[in-house]
């Protein structure tokens, strides 16, 4: 009989847990900035909004300091600008010191709260090489629907290398668990 207790409070549990496939069913109607954030957050990815540049710098600011950043990986120029304002050293290769790494990325989506990243964002190295602090700037109009969608645009925009995608630290990166991963998103207005 306690067998079937324990059982039953179990079962319950596992029915109570949301998963990614099952809030993605419940999210198919909803807009898609909505959707994308709903999943991101559940995979463990932290989301942040920001109405500018000047909330998204604020916004960096407070996760730098609060994450204990010192040195971080970016080979995009705008968002240099970016750590140059906040005082925080950077290197354009990925070096072991790197704390976090600071990209952009070519689109969100939907579908699954993943983020697509090609050559453009991380250049020659795998995503599991990245630091275990990701912090990616993007703007609302990266956000697709699905991975095909994502696909067709790359194909209209020609061939992009090293195409991959990640999400929050409850997932994978490349195949390779990363426990301590932190993947930070500063979504902004267009």
């Amino acid at each position: 009989m306690f067998k079937k207790i324990v059982d039953k409070i179990l079962n319950r549990e596992e029915e109570n847990q949301l998963t990614v496939e099952k809030l993605a069913d419940q999210l198919k109607d909803a807009d898609l900035d909505y959707k994308f954030a709903q999943l991101f957050t559940l995979s463990g990815g932290y989301f942040n909004y920001c109405q500018d540049e000047a909330e998204a710098l604020k916004t960096l600011q407070q996760i730098v300091k609060t994450e204990h950043i010192d040195s971080v990986f970016c080979c995009d120029e705008d968002l240099k600008n970016f750590l140059s304002v906040l005082k925080t050293d950077y290197t354009e290769d990925l070096a072991k010191e790197n704390d976090a790494a600071l990209i952009t990325c070519e689109y969100l989506i939907a579908f699954d709260g993943r983020i697509m990243l090609s050559h453009n964002n991380i250049r020659h190295y795998p995503s599991s090489d990245l630091p275990q602090k990701i912090i990616i700037v993007a703007n609302v109009s990266q956000i697709v629907n699905s991975l095909n969608d994502a696909m067709m645009k790359v194909k209209r925009r020609g061939a992009l290398k090293n195409l991959t995608s990640i999400s929050g630290s409850n997932s994978k990166l490349d195949g390779m668990k990363h426990d301590n991963n932190k993947l930070f998103l500063l979504l902004l207005e267009d």
